[in-house]
């Protein structure tokens, strides 16, 4: 019974599409005349049906593949372009590589096909099912030029967080917008490069390449910065306090480091245990010393490298004040120890 009705089907099939004749789009020569190449970017292709296939999958499978040769025609144009660019000769007469192959080829090998139409049709006389792909370059140009411009509004404000970030000294969460910057301008620049592939016509964008030089210049600045995690214990006579800890920060970030309270995105640990005792009074003053032990830890090694313990000295009018001081001036002794370290 089965087979009967995937012959019945067969049959209503084949007498619809008798009913509506074979579409132009299957002569090559009509397709070429119907489809110029510098209005429409077309894809084709053709399979038998065999025993064992199904009408409706062969139909799918070359539908599948008419729009893979679409797109691959518009891949060629892509590296053929990208070739171009690769092999310019600057001014200087040297050669300027500003792309990579593989990596347009990664960029632009998930093409969205803005007002793709696929047809197919099958011959009952030869047992063919042919499909045809097709997009109007207009069209397609016009999706992804509205795309890049909201692209670029969004890069300009990522890059705009980036600068008001490093501004504020906020190192970390500045190079991850950067980062997130670069993923953007990143697909902005393979869709210019799909626009000017679809539409040769259209100029190349000077203010992607302008925003992109820019977020490469954050992220070398970036780079060269050092990130610090500070974890301190530190106590005045049982009072918590983290006067030794702020203290350091002001010390370090004068020589270029920056700090995180993420533990994993810091490039050394500093772990610190500081106590305040009392000692005595001399002159009429209050003398105190800070007892400190420091620990530094190179994350990208992944081990300790500096280790030491010592006493700073502390002179005031109080307990408190002497113990204070002996902290503050704690801070400097441990930049010194360090910074020969922090690189």
């Amino acid at each position: 019974m089965k087979k009967v009705a995937f012959l019945i089907f067969l049959a209503t099939v084949s007498l619809v599409l008798a009913g509506q004749g074979k579409p132009d789009w299957l002569d090559e020569n009509l397709r070429r005349m119907k489809y110029p190449e510098n209005v429409f970017i077309t894809g084709f292709a053709w399979n038998e049906l065999t025993s064992g296939k199904t009408l409706q999958d062969v139909t799918q499978q070359v539908k599948t593949e008419a729009q893979a040769d679409l797109t691959r025609k518009i891949l060629v144009q892509v590296t053929s372009r990208t070739t171009t660019e690769i092999t310019a000769v600057n001014a200087s007469g040297q050669y300027r590589e500003t792309e990579s192959f593989t990596g347009s080829t990664t960029a632009e090998s998930d093409i969205e096909l803005a007002g793709l139409n696929t047809e197919s049709y099958y011959d009952l006389a030869t047992r063919n099912v042919y499909a045809f792909a097709v997009v109007k370059r207009e069209d397609l140009a016009s999706y992804y030029t509205c795309n890049i411009t909201m692209n670029l509004a969004q890069a300009e404000g990522l890059l705009q967080t980036v600068q008001n970030l490093e501004a504020a000294g906020e190192k970390v969460k500045a190079r991850r917008q950067c980062e997130a910057a670069k993923t953007t301008l990143d697909r902005i620049r393979s869709m210019q490069r799909l626009l000017t592939s679809i539409d040769p016509g259209v100029a190349p964008d000077k203010k992607t390449e302008e925003l992109h030089d820019q977020m490469v210049q954050m992220q070398a600045r970036l780079a060269q910065a050092v990130f610090v995690y500070i974890e301190s214990t530190e106590s005045n006579f049982s009072n918590p306090t983290t006067v030794l800890a702020n203290r350091l920060k002001s010390a370090l970030s004068a020589n270029g480091c920056s700090f995180t309270d993420n533990a994993a995105q810091a490039d050394f640990r500093i772990r610190i245990k500081a106590i305040t005792r009392y000692h005595g009074i001399e002159y009429g003053f209050t003398v105190c010393f800070a007892d400190v032990a420091i620990q530094l830890f190179d994350v990208r090694k992944d081990r300790k490298v500096f280790q030491d313990e010592f006493s700073q000295k502390g002179i005031s009018t109080s307990q408190e004040a002497a113990g204070r001081k002996a902290l503050e001036d704690a801070a400097p002794v441990i930049a010194d120890k360090i910074s020969i370290w922090i690189k």
